[in-house]
């Protein structure tokens, strides 16, 4: 199997068939963690196995979770999928760039590719959780890719990144995993509503851009540490959480 240790994470997967062939699609390139999020009752039936074609073992093995965010838990680096450019202020890659970005991330530890469900892609809140898009240029008249046509796609440019050579030293601190970005995520709005800075009552424009700012810059523990050492210095206490009664962060789907 290839040596990059990449999820290939299906958010809310509508079609066995598509569940099959994504299966088929990853292990022809050498890769075979395959993660659903909410998939159908029948993600390994009979239509999810016919389009599987020989790759019944990545399928079989395929690991169920309840959310995106368990999916990625304990990845330095999630990239989502999208058929579309979004104005969303969030780093963008084109495949090439993105397979580059993953091979190098994958040095230090696991990543994940993230594709949305087939109707409508990825949400606001799932966006939250990634560092980065990766955007597929196809035709702007007609841009639908099939969800396992873009797997396929982007498991193929992981393959062919694993022949070139990078240069790049070891990190000198792992990346900050997910679940610890959103511990960082939950004191930071702790300490800025109780600040007056943040309307706790209105927070999520704000938390979202903050979101997106630190997932732009990939910290790793190391800063990680920094940021919440210097949050719990100006008010101390407020790492533990539901500090004064402050909720923590919460989705309600604006953009």
């Amino acid at each position: 199997m290839a040596s990059v240790p990449v999820r290939f994470v299906l958010c809310e997967p509508t079609h066995p068939g598509n569940i099959g062939a994504a299966a088929r699609a990853i292990k022809t390139m050498g890769f075979d963690r395959l993660v659903l999020v909410n998939p159908p009752a029948d993600h390994h039936g009979a239509e999810a196995r016919a389009r599987a074609s020989g790759a019944l073992d990545v399928l079989e093995s395929a690991e169920v979770m309840a959310s995106l965010a368990a999916a990625v838990q304990g990845c330095g680096l999630v990239v989502g999928a999208s058929a579309r450019h979004r104005r969303l202020g969030i780093a963008e890659f084109d495949p090439r760039e993105c397979a580059g970005q993953m091979l190098a991330a994958g040095a230090g530890g696991p990543v994940a590719l993230v594709f949305g469900t087939e109707r409508s892609g990825l949400s606001n809140a799932e966006l939250d959780l990634c560092h980065a898009l990766v955007y597929i240029p196809a035709n702007p008249g007609y841009s639908s890719l099939n969800l396992a046509a873009a797997v396929q796609l982007l498991a193929w440019e992981l393959r062919a990144a694993q022949g070139i050579t990078l240069d790049i030293p070891p990190p000198e601190s792992p990346p900050a995993t997910v679940a610890d970005m959103e511990l960082f995520y939950e004191h930071l709005q702790r300490v800025l509503a109780a600040s007056g800075f943040l309307d706790p009552g209105n927070p999520r424009n704000l938390m979202r851009r903050l979101r997106r700012l630190f997932n732009r810059a990939r910290l790793d523990q190391n800063e990680l540490n920094i940021l919440r050492g210097i949050l719990a210095a100006l008010a101390p206490g407020s790492g533990e959480r539901h500090w004064r009664g402050v909720p923590p962060p919460a989705d309600d789907g604006t953009p």
